[in-house]
Order: structure tokens, then C-alpha cells, then sequence
């Protein structure tokens, strides 16, 4: 098929299904499975209210808050106008890293992709459903207490951490 432009033997540049799909697919599907029920055991099984502290070590409590902001608590929305905006713009992040998946190729990205794809999805199912993010871990030391995050948010920095070790850390050999 000579005649065929070179743009046609190459397939599509931005393709939505590629090879790599479906591994990344699976670890975000597994990752969204974790945090959705770690969420619904902390709601119904501790049928903990919010500001409620259960002691899991002398570092760690489960500590019930609902996250109307982003990250660390930052813009948070009590309009119904704001969690939609703030619904939105996680599945379009989610859409962006799955577009990206299939035009880069290194085990790193992929892994850290799908982190980010399935806390993503993760944290958005919660606005959707709760109209906030549960977040309900709290870690503290010596009076130090961290924000309280959820499984979303744990794959989403790791998969940030991954990402930004891929670009500059990782060196040039990119297996496919």
C-alpha cells in the first residue's frame, strides 16, 4: 500500500487504546477499587461522624473530615457550582493523563499515570457522590500534624513523584 499517505502506516498520534492500556487500566481500576473501599469502611463500618479520631498508633488516627478544597484544604467550595467545577476539572485531569499514557512509553510514567488516574477517579467518585472527599488519615508526631489524606491522595502524589522522577531522573532509555 504505497499509495497510502505515511501518516496511515503509523496509526493515529494520539490513539485512546494502545498496548499499554490495559496494565495502566488495571493498577488505576485496582488503586479506585482501595481508596472506594477504604472510604465506604471508614463511613460505615466506623460509622465515624465528621471530626470523630479513632487512635491506630501513637502517630496514626483515623480522623473523619470532608474535603469541600483541593490538596491541603486549599479552595474550598460550598456551592454546588464549585464541586461541579472542581468534579470537572478532575476528569478532564484523568482524560489529559490517559490521552498522555499512549504517546509516552516508560514502565515509571505508566505507573505513575495510573496512580494518578485511579486517585483521580478516586476523589472525584466522592464529589460526585458526597458532594467533598472523605479524607480521613492523620499523621502526627511531636505536635506536628500532617493534612488528613485519603488512598486518592496517597497514588496521586506518588504518581506525581513517579512522573517528575521519569523526566528528570530516569535517563533516556525509554522501553516501550
Amino acid at each position: 500500500m504505497a499509495d497510502q499517505p505515511e501518516a496511515f502506516d503509523e496509526g493515529p498520534k494520539w490513539p485512546l487504546w494502545s498496548a499499554r492500556s490495559s496494565r495502566v487500566l488495571a493498577i488505576a481500576l485496582v488503586t479506585l477499587v482501595l481508596d472506594q473501599l477504604s472510604k465506604l469502611w471508614v463511613l460505615f463500618s466506623l460509622n465515624l461522624i465528621e471530626g470523630d479520631k479513632l487512635t491506630i498508633a501513637p502517630f496514626v488516627d483515623i480522623l473523619l473530615v470532608w474535603n469541600r478544597g483541593i490538596s491541603y484544604g486549599l479552595f474550598q467550595q460550598h456551592s454546588d457550582w464549585g464541586r461541579w467545577l472542581l468534579v470537572a476539572f478532575g476528569l478532564i485531569a484523568c482524560i489529559v493523563v490517559w490521552i498522555w499514557v499512549n504517546r509516552a512509553g516508560s514502565l515509571w510514567f505508566l505507573w505513575g499515570a495510573a496512580l494518578i488516574i485511579g486517585g483521580g477517579l478516586g476523589n472525584s467518585i466522592d464529589r460526585i457522590a458526597y458532594g467533598a472527599v472523605v479524607d480521613f488519615v492523620s499523621l502526627h508526631a511531636y505536635g506536628f500534624y500532617w493534612y488528613v489524606f485519603n488512598i486518592a491522595d496517597i497514588a496521586i502524589v506518588a504518581g506525581f513523584l513517579l512522573l517528575l522522577y521519569d523526566m528528570f531522573l530516569s535517563g533516556k532509555e525509554k522501553p516501550s
